[in-house]
Parts: structure tokens; C-alpha cells; sequence
């Protein structure tokens, strides 16, 4: 799960994925694009929306995407088309492309939709972008379940 300063979006939807993932079978992390906040909680208000919805993802810290993600996940899902752009800049080869998605298209197939970065939209912004992610990552576990 890849946004830009992996403090709002990405922590949601690592932490929304793995809640509906076996921990046993399956790794979930998140990460930024950029290096604005490495090592920071992520946003207090997607803690809030996160444990208002019973996930906790106060343990997580936030990083940079880099080269080796690609050989560490079988899937790098981007939550803009900027970040998707700036991922795949960073991709090797053909196969490392194909790991990278949007993560809406799981909703709207082929519409490339982002997710709206709520840092600046207040709480309902938050409310939204959890409700996006959850539906997207309902969609995405049931094809492993």
C-alpha cells in the first residue's frame, strides 16, 4: 500500500488489508513515496478512523517505498496516479511493473480513481477515504479467501 508520505492513506489500507488477512499467509506494509515522515505514527485522525472501526495501526511507523519492495511483495498497490507514476519510475523490469495497481481499480476496474489524500479535507475526509479502502480491500482478501 503506497501513497506519498505514508501517514494517512497507506496506513489505512495496511491495516484494513491485514485485518481481513490471515497474518500466518499473508504480509501487508505500506509506504510512502516520499521521505517526509519516516519513522512518524501515522496521521492521529487515521488512527481514530481506524480504531473507531476496531483496527489498530498505532504501531506503525511510516517509510519509503524503495527498489526492493519489489522483490519483497507480489503486489504494490498505489493509492494516486502520482504515486503510481513514481513507483513504477522505480520498477527494473516488466515484471515489477506488473505488480503495481491502482488500488480503486479493484472497485472501478480500468477507471484508475485515486483516493483523495484527507490530510487537508478533516475528519469526513478521513471517514471517505476509510470507506474507499474498506471496500477496496474487502474485494482484494476475497480473492485469497
Amino acid at each position: 500500500m503506497v501513497c506519498l508520505g505514508n501517514i494517512c492513506r497507506s496506513p489505512l489500507a495496511e491495516g484494513i488489508l491485514k485485518s481481513k488477512l490471515n497474518p500466518d499467509y499473508f504480509i501487508v506494509d505500506s509506504a510512502g513515496t516520499a521521505a517526509y515522515h519516516i519513522g512518524e505514527l501515522p496521521d492521529y485522525r487515521s488512527i481514530a478512523i481506524a480504531k473507531k472501526n476496531g483496527i489498530d495501526i498505532s504501531n506503525q511507523r511510516a517509510r519509503k517505498f524503495i527498489a526492493n519492495d519489489f522483490n519483497e511483495f507480489d503486489l504494490i498497490y498505489a493509492m494516486d496516479s502520482e504515486n503510481y507514476k513514481n513507483i513504477c519510475s522505480l520498477a527494473k523490469n516488466e515484471s515489477d511493473l506488473i505488480k503495481v495497481k491502482m488500488i480503486l481499480n479493484e472497485i472501478e476496474p480500468t477507471k484508475d480513481l485515486s483516493v483523495p489524500d484527507p490530510y487537508y479535507g478533516g475528519d469526513r475526509g478521513f471517514e471517505n477515504v476509510y470507506e474507499m479502502l474498506d471496500k477496496a480491500c474487502s474485494i482484494i482478501a476475497s480473492s485469497y479467501l
